[in-house]
């Protein structure tokens, strides 16, 4: 996944189009993504015993991966993506833009 913990990502689709927010968490075999403070939905909880009480919680959702891009720190605009080998033989992310080292 070319998108993972702690990036910068903005929302391109959806009802939180253009908000953005740092990744959460990442969810690779589900192709999705929780984003702060972007897609909070409300939840009815039922109280579990007497000393929890019930009530709406909200939290953020997971968003599919195709629906956010990533923010390039050098550009500060969504960029696409890419894959670079460098002569040690690592492989990490470039902004296809700049060609800013996203790592």
């Amino acid at each position: 996944m070319k998108i993972r913990k702690g990036d910068q990502v903005m929302v391109i689709a959806g009802k939180n189009k253009g908000r953005r927010g740092r990744v959460k968490e990442v969810f690779p075999r589900k192709s999705r993504v929780v984003v702060e403070g972007v897609n909070m939905v409300k939840r009815h909880q039922r109280p579990r015993s007497q000393m929890d009480r019930g009530g709406i919680i909200e939290f953020e959702a997971p968003l599919h991966i195709s629906n956010v891009m990533l923010i390039c720190p050098r550009c500060r605009e969504p960029v696409r993506v890419g894959y670079e080998i460098l002569p040690d033989g690592d492989k990490v992310r470039v902004c296809r833009v700049c060609d800013e080292v996203l790592d």
